[in-house]
């Protein structure tokens, strides 16, 4: 007798959730302490503004490695087909990345030059966040497709949405950076994060709600799944709690508290991902294959399954242990070097 076949997809489905949002949550707030970083207003503030994520903002790009290998290994389909869709911006993102890293490191060996790495950082930063956004514009709206092969140009990625898209998601990191330095500095540079943490929040919630109108006329699928009945009966939650988490963010960063404006950043994150999770829904490659259409053998899913399983926390204890270790304010005394 054939043993049952247990059903993986659902397992690897959040497995490969929950690493591209710890990537956006983790690494984007320290690109966007990385954008924020070329407004600061002098040499000391950049230093603390640097040493709020030197210890850790390596580390946050394993969630990276994570999203792309678990999207290669359980569903290569998709892979097969985003990833040469989305060629041009994925190759500049790396490299936006690596010119950041190296930026970050010789800023502090190479003191002669440290004006030209402090640009280099900041750009290198925002190019990355960019290309992202590009991404995420070009993955919303699908890619044509011929049978099980991309069929479409290198440059479809590039629209009026994904462009938009693109901008959006500089602010939005741009939120996070400055939730992040709020929480991690004191005195005039805590208010220097804060008034720009204002501005990046007033074009998020405007990228927001033009998005959301956007969307469904893009796409009458995505129109269906939010309007329909009884769907928008069950999903009216979603755009409350988002005007309440928009609230709350607001008041954060007019008040003197100081986790709160970060928390609810991530909470402003989280739930415009759960958001696009709702409109593409069962769709890994939109409107074209699904997660079950997509994904790999159930025997290779189980022998990788053991192995992730056994890593990720692992992961989880390191990551929150550095966060851990490192807690509290910055100060001009204490430093990268």
């Amino acid at each position: 007798m054939t043993p049952p076949i247990i059903d993986l997809v659902p397992l690897w489905t959040v497995i490969l959730g929950l690493g591209i949002f710890f990537y956006v949550l983790l690494d984007g707030f320290d690109l966007g302490v990385g954008i924020l970083y070329g407004f600061a207003p002098d040499l000391i503030s950049r230093n603390l503004v640097m040493n709020s994520i030197a210890p850790i903002w390596d580390g946050n790009e394993t969630w990276l490695v994570l999203g792309g290998v678990g999207l290669m290994a359980a569903f290569p389909l998709a892979f097969a087909i985003i990833i040469p869709a989305l060629y041009f911006p994925v190759l500049v993102m790396l490299l936006a990345l690596v010119f950041r890293g190296v930026a970050f490191e010789f800023r502090y060996k190479l003191t002669e030059q440290r004006t030209f790495w402090d640009y280099a950082f900041c750009y290198g930063s925002g190019v990355a966040v960019f290309a992202q956004g590009i991404m995420l514009g070009a993955f919303i709206q699908g890619f044509q497709t011929n049978g099980r092969v991309f069929s479409g140009g290198s440059f479809d990625c590039f629209s009026v949405f994904s462009i938009f898209t693109g901008i959006a998601l500089l602010f939005g990191y741009g939120l996070l950076g400055a939730g992040w330095l709020v929480l991690k500095t004191q005195g005039d540079l805590q208010d220097w994060a804060r008034s720009l943490g204002r501005w990046c929040f007033i074009a998020v919630i405007a990228a927001i709600v033009i998005v959301s109108l956007w969307t469904p006329w893009l796409e009458t699928q995505i129109a269906a799944r939010w309007f329909s009945w009884p769907n928008i009966a069950f999903l009216w939650p979603v755009p409350i709690i988002t005007f309440l988490l928009a609230l709350w963010e607001w008041r954060s960063l007019n008040d003197r508290s100081e986790a709160a404006s970060f928390v609810a950043a991530i909470g402003l994150f989280l739930i415009s991902y759960i958001g696009i999770a709702i409109s593409l829904w069962l769709m890994i490659v939109p409107y074209k294959f699904t997660l079950w259409q997509a994904a790999s053998s159930p025997s290779t899913q189980a022998f990788l399954a053991i192995g992730t399983l056994f890593l990720l926390p692992v992961i989880l204890m390191y990551t929150g242990w550095s966060y851990w270790v490192f807690r509290g304010k910055v100060r001009a005394d204490i430093g990268y070097h």
